[in-house]
């Protein structure tokens, strides 16, 4: 910055010389030049087009070089510049504008691109996380912020950032809490029972009731087997598993395995049948009930659907109710994780894996954490590395880091008939554990529950189990809406009365649209978990008094829970 006018000269260059402005713009001109981010030919943007969002940058950023001569510091309306360090700092808060305007002229430019649907989202991901990634706040060079820490410290902060750095390329992945804080069993997963069944793919655990009554129908809850179950069982006071319990529920849940090689060849027929078939008939055993409450939460839900669906094809009705939280049944509109589905990627995928072997869970991790790298990746290279800082105790982020592996087989099948061809929403197209599933034979009332921000199973998905279940019986279902995302919309207790949710109540010949349905709809301040906990109560029979021992005598209590499979980490 000795010379601003050479600055000025050097960063308007681009705009008044003819071929340093072709040279700029031949991406956006050229397709096959953009290749890489384009995707597949035939895609491009309208000339017309082009020139407006040409012509709105060259007016943009001129004004913004004006502001800075006569020393008018921007505005900095993004949270990754609100620091006063930004504004104080002329060259910094003039790097930040810089790069939001050029941010801003190639999302438009993404979004501009004519593409179909897949390919374009494909494209805007891509652009969208070169952009992230270019902020100047994640580089030592451009943060004030933590060039005000080196000064401070006198160097200390960025010792210690590097040394966070290089824990953290030893572990495979960003720390996002203070792992040393937490342990599973001591304060997470603390809600008191007994593993009572065991097999190589699952622990069930059964909780001591907390009310001297339960309901007489078990409620069985099944969660992903992407990452551990304890989300469900965090802390006492955030604790879904505990809320039950203390409704009056007599709760079993499903801790699966971290998988190992030693399960490398695990099927998806083998999660449906072995693993939920198998939790719903112990928990029945132990239960004296011939019907369960079953309950799944993302991918744990699609495990239930399916093994419902099973059991309902060998004449089988095993549930009184059904609660879908965050779940796929029909994949036909995934969000962004679309981006991550085609023919050539899951092909590749089945080359590595079809046969046998592991989805690493650091992969799975990775894939997610790309969703939201500003959340889960650049803010914590800039606090843990740039600053030195440690990254403070948070249960939530503790498990989210708690990742699992998935055998090749299983997770192969998955993304090909569910997110590549969409096969279980085809009452008949698969065959699982031998039987033809068809999710409209499952009887049992259905509470479905979406989260308004989920960018990994959006709402509208969510809601279009609606029409998959219980057909010719659209009263039999029940939609819930809740603020937030896919976990904090979900992990949301009663107690503390945060966020909101949503309910449309009117009766319809059949299923409302989501538009419709959200258009109707009536938002209630706080927590879902009560109307959950009632649609519980409507359907679990009669009270009756809380068992005074877990198990039975055929399933005997094996350890005491969380129980050692939920302990084994990927990594």
């Amino acid at each position: 910055m000795s010379d601003p006018q050479a600055l000025a000269a050097a960063w308007m260059h681009q705009f008044t010389d003819p071929a340093a402005w072709q040279a700029f713009f031949k991406p956006a001109i050229d397709t096959s030049a953009m290749a890489p981010i384009m995707g597949e030919a035939g895609t491009r943007i309208k000339p017309d087009i082009l020139d407006k969002l040409r012509n709105d940058y060259l007016v943009k950023a001129a004004a913004l070089w004006q502001d800075f001569l006569s020393a008018k510091t921007p505005e900095l309306k993004d949270r990754r510049f609100a620091s006063p360090e930004w504004q104080s700092n002329p060259v910094a808060a003039f790097s930040a504008a810089s790069y939001l305007l050029n941010a801003e002229f190639l999302t438009t430019m993404a979004d501009a691109v004519e593409a179909p649907a897949r390919e374009h989202q494909k494209i805007r991901f891509a652009v969208q996380q070169m952009v992230d990634a270019m902020s100047p706040a994640n580089f030592l060079a451009t943060n004030p912020e933590a060039q005000q820490a080196l000064i401070e410290t006198k160097g200390e902060s960025l010792s210690k950032g590097l040394a966070n750095m290089l824990g953290d390329m030893q572990k495979g992945r960003i720390s996002l809490s203070d792992e040393s804080a937490f342990e599973v069993g001591r304060n997470v997963a603390t809600t008191a029972g007994q593993v009572v069944f065991e097999n190589e793919l699952f622990q069930l655990i059964q909780y001591k009731p907390l009310a001297p009554a339960v309901h007489q129908v078990p409620l069985l809850m099944v969660p992903p087997c992407i990452n551990k179950f304890y989300i469900l069982d965090l802390q006492p006071e955030n604790s879904l598993v505990r809320y039950a319990l203390e409704q009056g529920n007599n709760v079993f849940l499903v801790s699966w395995r971290n998988p190992d090689h030693t399960l490398g060849n695990t099927t998806w027929d083998d999660y449906v049948e072995q693993g939920a078939i198998k939790a719903i008939e112990v928990t029945r055993a132990i239960a004296g009930n011939a019907r369960v409450n079953a309950f799944g939460f993302c991918v744990g839900g699609t495990i239930v659907g399916t093994a419902l669906s099973v059991l309902a094809a060998r004449g089988d009705q095993a549930a009184a109710s059904v609660t879908l939280l965050t779940t796929l049944l029909d994949f036909e509109s995934t969000g962004v994780l679309d981006v991550f589905i085609d023919e050539q990627q899951v092909a590749h995928r089945e080359q590595q894996l079809a046969k046998g072997g592991l989805m690493p869970g650091r992969d799975l991790a990775t894939t997610f954490s790309s969703l939201r790298p500003n959340d889960l990746v650049w803010n914590y290279v800039q606090s843990n590395y740039l600053k030195g800082k440690e990254p403070p105790p948070f249960d939530l982020l503790y498990w989210n880091s708690d990742s699992t592996n998935l055998p090749g087989p299983m997770f192969c099948w998955y993304l090909r008939n569910m997110y590549l061809e969409n096969n279980l929403k085809k009452a008949g197209k698969l065959t699982v554990a031998g039987e033809k599933v068809d999710l409209g034979s499952i009887d049992a009332p259905v509470f479905v529950y979406g989260s308004r921000e989920d960018h990994i199973v959006p709402w509208t998905a969510a809601y279009a189990s609606m029409s998959l279940l219980n057909p010719g019986k659209p009263r039999a279902n029940r939609f819930v809406l809740g603020a937030s995302g896919h976990i904090a919309g979900v992990i949301n207790p009663a107690s503390k009365n945060k966020r909101s949710y949503w309910t449309n109540d009117a009766k319809h010949k059949g299923v409302a649209a989501a538009s419709d349905w959200m258009q109707g709809a009536t938002e209630h301040a706080g927590s879902w978990w009560p109307e959950w906990s009632q649609f519980l109560a409507d359907h679990g029979g009669k009270d009756v008094k809380a068992p005074a021992k877990l198990g039975n005598a055929k399933f005997k209590p094996i350890e005491p829970a969380p129980g050692r499979y939920v302990k084994v980490r990927a990594d």
